[in-house]
């Protein structure tokens, strides 16, 4: 958001400056203002006929308009700072200490958590969702930059630390896919290009296009997911995303992986989909409710992580015929390979 400025007020209408600086709506409506949002006055205009009502001089309430404005900003649009995210390690179901005693991540990092199912991993994500400080089940405890982090445990607005993507999504809100977008970008102070980027980036995820027109609860599930997924890349600015089991998602997982890596964000993964697994540099295998060994991704792996690519390259090359109607042709694998290389 650009900042005010005497002659942007004196030289922009109303209508362009409530594009460029969303949290100016707020700040008149706090004072009482009404307006239209599509009225060509400047905003030094508007203010004069209304100090010009209320006996007060123009100047002193631009100045308390412009301290509001930055004080809504500091509050919605700062964003949570993280250097480092530590699991310390507390016990595993028989109260046995945990094999890995601590696991390290920085921002743009990210984890695959595998094991059986009951193993631990969606404990190990509440526990990080939560914040532990040893007053979870598992006894572990989550530092942020080194520290416990209890009190940011209901934070609000850009101090939130953790996103969180899980299986099961729906919408019930009677609103547009555009007017969710648009709620979020308003409270978040940025600005409304953000809302068709986000649009664009979960298109690229899903398979069957949706627009900003679009009900949110005609979407799919897939299509749900994928909107998430670039709302949490694109407008969230938690610095930790938690995903359970995305292969379920019904969307695009490497390029969902790709997107919200590509903001530089801790993402951590429980999943069974081997392709997932080893698409992270390192995976954390979990055992009877501990964090059992970690391991990073081999020479080996990387040469089988490209077979299985290849091979979910064919799995959706199929799917695609199957949704467009098509008569399923052979897609052989050393073609697809030549036809990427």
């Amino acid at each position: 958001m650009q900042p005010l400025t005497p002659e942007r007020i004196a030289q922009s209408n109303l209508a362009d400056l409530l594009i460029e600086c969303p949290l100016l709506e707020s700040a008149l409506l706090e004072a009482g203002i009404e307006f239209d949002p599509d009225e060509r006055t400047t905003l030094a205009e508007k203010l004069a006929q209304w100090s010009a009502l209320r006996g007060q001089a123009p100047e002193s309430f631009l100045a308390r308009l412009i301290e509001r404005i930055d004080e809504l900003d500091a509050l919605l649009g700062s964003s949570a700072s993280l250097e480092q995210l530590d699991i310390v390690a507390g016990r595993d179901k028989s109260a046995q200490p945990e094999q890995v005693e601590r696991l390290s991540l920085k921002p743009g990092d990210l984890l695959a958590i595998v094991g059986p199912t009951g193993s631990g991993k969606s404990r190990l994500l509440a526990d990080i969702e939560w914040l532990a400080t040893g007053d979870t089940p598992s006894g572990r405890t989550i530092l942020v930059d080194g520290r416990t982090a209890e009190s940011k445990r209901f934070a609000s607005g850009g101090d939130q630390m953790i996103a969180q993507l899980s299986q099961t999504m729906s919408f019930v809100l009677d609103a547009t896919v555009e007017e969710l977008l648009g709620l979020h970008v308003e409270s978040r102070g940025m600005t409304a290009e953000v809302v068709q980027a986000t649009i664009v980036a979960a298109n690229q995820l899903s398979g069957e296009p949706f627009y900003g027109y679009t009900p949110l609860t005609s979407l799919s599930g897939g299509q749900t997911r994928a909107l998430m997924v670039a709302d949490t890349a694109l407008i969230c600015r938690s610095p930790i995303v938690l995903i359970d089991e995305i292969e379920n998602a019904g969307i695009d997982r490497r390029a969902a992986f790709n997107l919200l890596l590509s903001q530089e964000k801790i993402v951590l993964s429980a999943t069974h989909d081997p392709l997932l697994a080893l698409l992270a540099p390192r995976r954390l295998c979990m055992r009877h409710g501990a964090m059992h060994s970690i391991h990073q991704r081999t020479h080996e792996e990387e040469a089988i992580l490209a077979d299985l690519e290849a091979l979910d390259d064919i799995h959706a090359a199929i799917r695609s015929q199957l949704r467009c109607g098509q008569r399923i042709t052979p897609i052989h694998l050393e073609q697809l390979r030549r036809n990427t290389l």
